[in-house]
């Protein structure tokens, strides 16, 4: 199946053209980890990926079926009204059913805007508003945010309900009204100029921003992936971070183009990705480095043996989401010595897999995050845009078909990014080799990259001001070997005020796992004469590493 420029062929073809081909090949899988008890867990301690206790271990679903859960969901969406360029929203942890409610917005012409499912309850309400969403699916794990904010997101707006169980009051039931609608292909046309998706970015002030894609780039995701790691029918691929990110789904894409199966994998232990990786017989393996250090973690000290399990196949081992450390590539290979690796880099803003990659075969340029992608360019330049020499310092810049067309209701923020030519100025400072291969050595903004996940430094801050104790507060990242980074927070206490370490940890329990503090540095907070906090010099201060210099550095 080809694709050129301009043609009327979306995403959903090939989700079709799978049905008819491979119509009862396993498509996708489910793999639930049992979780001994999570009675007392709230949303707020949610990891990256979270098991369900009340699901069963293993589902699957072959391509016919796919798609005819695709297409009966695309049938009751336009039943219940969704016309094309209608936005569609999806607020569920990865299971069997996000990727045919997905594609069965899609079809009907509508965009899917995924949402982050460890957003609070305002950061939800403020995202349905933002991003003009009439409809949203959601699963059990949500009501609780979403029964706090029912009476105002309800107003002209559609509540879907994905669960088993009792169906809440503000809300229909997805599996029971589903049933009742045809199965059958739609005839809704669509081309690559007609938008698809928006996914949601948070900007500088922690805020989150909509971006927006058309069709053309969720094919040319598809297209990347397939060049970047050669996908076929044979390889099975094992995807383990949330599908809300483009990452995760955009790396699907090239099982996609193969009608491979994926397995979808609620679980991060050590134990139970190998475990997962050997029982699917998995080719294809994407970690975040957390994920893949926690491994080496437990080879090292024998908590786990390789012979154990069944992993000859595998094959590819990637990492996306962050700088990947050059010694636990090193450690890998003693491990895994015959595993291919990649390692991709992009943003929601230039919808992956990897708008820069290192490149299957460049094991000797581990510490780089690569060259330009399949049909991707990049530059360097200066703070007037303009390029800079080679081996100097600048931001980088990414143009091709996966850019996005902008900032939803946003022109303002999307000017700041980019140029009337369509180039995305990334606000990573980087450099680029003799050889064209790009290495990160700064960041232009403050954000935090911890095991994959951006923090907002703004965000924990102004949580923090609300402590009665706390005169001043600035958030900085210090390096860290297993996250890539960490949040340390630098506390000014008030005059005749104690604080201690325990007190603000007790404080931050309020906010999500992930956006806690994981040092606490008592002392005071240095602001320029405009009141503008010195990242920089605190940067200089408290970081005994430069996360960039740890990524590169030799074992």
């Amino acid at each position: 199946m080809t694709h050129e420029r301009g043609t009327k062929m979306p995403i959903t073809k090939y989700l079709e053209s799978n049905a008819e081909k491979y119509s009862d090949d396993c498509a996708l899988v489910e793999l639930n980890p049992e979780v001994k008890d999570t009675r007392r867990m709230t949303w707020k301690e949610f990891d990256l990926t979270q098991p369900e206790p009340n699901l069963p271990y293993r589902r699957e679903i072959s391509w016919r079926i796919f798609n005819e859960k695709a297409n009966r969901c695309a049938h009751y969406l336009l039943e219940r009204g969704v016309r094309k360029g209608d936005k569609v929203g999806i607020l569920l942890m990865n299971c069997l059913e996000w990727l045919p409610i997905y594609f069965g917005i899609l079809k009907t012409g509508a965009l899917a805007v995924p949402l982050n499912f460890r957003y609070a309850s305002d950061e939800i309400d403020y995202c349905l508003n933002l991003a003009d969403i009439s409809v949203l699916f959601f699963g059990p794990e949500f009501i609780g945010r979403l029964e706090t904010i029912s009476e105002k997101i309800m107003n002209r707006r559609l509540l879907i309900y994905v669960g088993e169980g009792l169906t809440p009051t503000f809300s229909e039931n997805y599996i029971s009204s589903v049933m009742n609608y045809s199965s059958e292909n739609l005839n809704i046309e669509l081309t690559d100029d007609d938008e698809a998706a928006i996914y949601f970015s948070s900007g500088t002030t922690g805020f989150p921003k909509a971006i927006l894609h058309k069709h053309r780039a969720l094919m040319h995701s598809a297209a990347v992936e397939q060049q970047h790691h050669g996908q076929t029918k044979d390889d099975v691929f094992l995807c383990i971070p949330p599908l809300y990110h483009t990452g995760a789904k955009m790396h699907w894409f090239g099982s996609l183009i193969s009608g491979s199966k994926t397995v979808l994998l609620r679980g991060t232990k050590p134990e139970v990705i190998l475990k997962a990786a050997s029982d699917e017989l998995c080719t294809i393996v994407w970690l975040l480095v957390p994920w893949a250090q926690d491994i080496l973690d437990s080879l090292d000290r024998g908590d786990l043996k390789i012979e154990d399990y069944h992993l000859s196949q595998w094959r590819l081992m990637h990492i996306g989401a962050q700088p990947v450390p050059k010694k636990l590539i090193e450690d890998w290979k003693k491990y895994f010595p015959h595993h291919a690796y990649d390692t991709n880099y992009g943003l929601s803003e230039s919808i992956g897999p990897g708008c820069v990659h290192l490149g299957v075969g460049n094991d000797h340029k581990i510490g780089a995050i690569g060259i330009p992608g399949y049909g991707w360019k990049v530059k360097i330049v200066d703070e007037h845009r303009k390029e800079v020499k080679q081996g100097d310092v600048g931001e980088l810049a990414v143009f091709g078909p996966g850019v996005m067309v902008c900032y939803y209701k946003n022109p303002e923020a999307t000017n700041e990014v980019m140029d009337d030519e369509g180039w995305l100025y990334t606000g990573d400072m980087a450099m680029m080799d003799p050889d064209g291969f790009i290495y990160l050595v700064d960041r232009k903004k403050d954000v935090i990259i911890t095991g994959g996940e951006n923090l907002y430094p703004v965000q924990i801050e102004d949580f923090l001001h609300k402590m009665e104790a706390i005169k001043d507060v600035a958030v900085i990242g210090l390096a860290d070997k297993r996250l890539g980074e960490i949040a340390a927070a630098i506390i000014e206490v008030k005059q005749g005020y104690t604080c201690t370490e325990e007190d603000v940890n007790n404080f931050c329990l309020e906010l999500p796992k992930y956006k806690r503090p994981r040092k606490i540095i008592f002392a005071p907070v240095p602001r320029n004469p405009t009141g503008k906090i010195e990242k920089p010099k605190l940067r200089e201060m408290y970081r005994t590493e430069d996360p960039f210099k740890v990524m590169q550095a030799d074992s």
